[in-house]
C-alpha cells in the first residue's frame, strides 16, 4: 500500500492524496459505503459501482467473525470472493465494540472476550 499527497492546505493541515491498494487506487478524502457483514444493506453492488461511485467499501471484523464467521470467508477464498467485490474493502479491528459492548465482554492479558450473542 502506498498514500501519495497531492494536495495540502497549509493552514488547516488538511490533505488529499491518493491511496494505492492491490485491489485499485482510492482518492481521499471519501466517503466509504459501510457493509458491516460485508454487504452494503439496501444497495445493489452495480449501484454501489455506477450511481454511487463507491471506490472502498467499509466491513467490520467482529460481525464478520460472527456472522459469516471466519471459516466460511476462508472457504470462499476471503471477503473480496465471498462478496464479489473486486475493489478495496477496509476492514476494522472490531476494536470500537470491545466498549460498545462492555456488558458482554471480559477484559484479560491475552486480550477480549466476548459472551455470545
Amino acid at each position: 500500500m502506498k498514500f501519495n499527497i497531492t494536495h495540502k492546505d497549509h493552514e488547516s493541515s488538511a490533505r488529499a492524496g491518493i491511496l494505492q491498494t492491490g485491489h485499485g487506487e482510492i482518492q481521499t478524502p471519501i466517503f466509504m459505503p459501510v457493509g458491516t457483514q460485508g454487504t452494503v444493506k439496501s444497495v445493489h453492488q452495480e449501484e454501489l459501482k455506477t450511481s454511487i461511485n463507491a471506490d472502498i467499501i467499509l466491513g467490520n471484523t467482529y460481525h464478520l467473525y460472527l456472522r459469516p464467521h471466519t471459516d466460511i470467508l476462508q472457504k470462499a477464498g476471503g471477503l473480496h470472493k465471498f462478496i464479489n467485490w473486486e475493489r478495496p474493502i477496509l476492514t476494522d479491528s472490531g476494536g470500537y465494540q470491545v466498549y460498545s459492548l462492555k456488558g458482554m465482554r471480559k477484559i484479560t492479558e491475552k486480550g477480549v472476550k466476548f459472551r455470545s450473542h
